[in-house]
């Protein structure tokens, strides 16, 4: 049912720093700017690459209010696209997921999954713009990654036989990624548990339970994000590997979110078809 990661939600006080460092980062322009009713937010929608960027801001109490005043801006919700919003729409309802209904998209609640928020939107194609070719993959925390992996493939259609198992002696975890469409596209949720909480991932679950960790997006040239980050003081981490390869932004760069970037194709060395990277 998913085919791509073709957006993320960010919390955010104000829409206005948040437009202007997507912009200054990513070199993400404005689509443009609406109310969604079922999170009570404004909401600021902007593109990267062939991706989307939206920031909610809150209109009064709600979801986006409640998740502000207890962690302040972050990674609120991931999005995925579908062929068709009503056939994935029927595919939850007999999965006995509940959703809301807003501007042609459906908002899942974090309860319904693995702490995932989760908005689904019709697939688009869209020209690339600005500094990324798109996001690929969001990370999801959970305590148990197995029994999270049995339920999205479920809930969302996937084919579990396409996932790719995962463990990271450095980053202290193991788990999966969901591939939507391989060999052809990364786009994937990427679903870890923390193996001790002492690393940083480990610490982020302690305190917030199972939810949204971070974000990944694909680049050409992983040097002109580092310049521009540069150019605001923003702080990021090389890949060991170097810099030519990926980093990562801090969140204190980026409304408050840790984006991975990776240069175009090097992630396929740890997807199940490493002959892929270039």
């Amino acid at each position: 049912m998913l085919r791509r990661v073709d957006r993320v939600q960010i919390a955010v006080r104000d829409r206005a720093p948040a437009e202007a460092a997507a912009s200054a980062i990513f070199g993400a322009e404005l689509i443009r700017r609406d109310e969604v009713a079922p999170i009570a937010a404004r909401r600021s929608l902007m593109q990267a690459g062939s991706s989307v960027l939206e920031f909610l801001e809150p209109s009064g109490a709600g979801p986006v209010a409640d998740f502000l005043a207890r962690w302040n801006e972050g990674l609120f919700a991931a999005g995925f696209s579908v062929a068709d919003v009503e056939a994935a729409a029927a595919a939850l309802e007999r999965n006995g997921v509940s959703f809301a209904r807003a501007s042609g998209q459906l908002f899942i609640g974090a309860d319904a999954t693995a702490g995932m928020r989760a908005v689904i939107s019709t697939f688009h194609e869209r020209a690339p713009a600005g500094a990324i070719k798109w996001i690929y993959e969001v990370t999801n925390v959970v305590a148990d990654w197995r029994a999270a992996a049995q339920r999205y493939a479920r809930i969302f259609g996937l084919d579990a036989s396409r996932f790719v198992a995962i463990e990271s002696g450095d980053f202290g975890y193991t788990g999966t990624l969901t591939m939507f469409e391989p060999p052809e596209r990364l786009d994937r949720i990427e679903i870890s548990q923390p193996a001790s909480s002492a690393a940083a991932m480990g610490r982020f679950h302690a305190r917030r339970g199972d939810s949204l960790y971070m974000f990944y997006v694909e680049a050409d040239d992983v040097e002109a994000i580092a310049q521009r980050l540069r150019a605001r003081g923003g702080r990021f981490t090389p890949r060991k590997d170097g810099l030519r390869d990926g980093l990562w932004i801090h969140p204190t760069a980026f409304c408050g979110v840790l984006v991975g970037v990776s240069r175009t194709t090097v992630a396929w060395r740890w997807s199940g078809a490493p002959e892929r990277a270039k």
